[in-house]
């Protein structure tokens, strides 16, 4: 069961598609990273971290890219859809924009954040908004990213160290244990059950030393 109309996503995965071939340097974040590690839940909007300041340029001249300082991003809309775009030394995302090259592997061929970098980032998108449509997406996209990949929680929690976000770590148990859509997941109520029980056990071990 998809949560955004067909409609919108395939437009969006339109746009996605068309940056891609224009050869500048972005990373994937959000629905459509989410989308891409996992098949489930496509995106109608779309979010991008620069790779580099200078790609800016690129956009400027060929987009009618608008500053939003309020949010700390640019913003680009092509038809209906909304693309965002976090660069460098500017953008307030949970993970610094200028990092991300470090958090970066390919999923079809497209540069996406990877699964315990996108999990913070989506967390930290969660926390912003909560109580809204966008934030129930989110919620829906944390909890896939958990079901259907193997997370390196370890991992996970030294990114959370790293940026000082240790807070996250808490908000996760919450939305695991509050979260009831199963429909969201193609999953029934037992086995979402058996999920978030198993779940819930892996977040509270400790990692191991390396």
């Amino acid at each position: 069961m998809e949560f955004w109309s067909d409609i919108l996503t395939r437009k969006s995965w339109e746009v996605l598609l068309d940056l891609q071939k224009k050869g500048f340097g972005f990373i994937v974040i959000g629905g459509w990273a989410a989308y891409l590690w996992t098949g489930k839940h496509k995106s109608k909007d779309l979010d991008i971290v620069l790779s580099d300041f200078s790609d800016l340029q690129f956009l400027k001249k060929n987009y009618d890219l608008r500053k939003n300082d309020r949010l700390k991003k640019y913003e680009i809309k092509v038809e209906e859809t909304d693309v965002d775009v976090y660069v460098p030394y500017y953008s307030a995302l949970a993970i610094p924009a200028e990092d991300m090259k470090a958090y970066a592997a390919k999923v079809q061929g497209i540069t996406v954040a990877v699964p315990e970098a996108l999990l913070v980032l989506k967390q930290g998108a969660e926390l912003a908004r909560k109580d809204s449509v966008k934030g129930q997406k989110d919620r829906i996209d944390i909890m896939a990213i958990l079901c259907f990949l193997e997370l390196d929680f370890g991992k996970y929690k030294e990114i959370l160290r790293k940026y000082k976000r240790e807070e996250f770590s808490g908000r996760l148990s919450e939305i695991v244990r509050g979260f009831t859509e199963a429909k969201y997941l193609d999953l029934n109520p037992r086995e979402l059950k058996l999920k978030k029980k198993a779940l819930l056990e892996n977040m509270r071990k400790k990692p191991q030393k390396r």
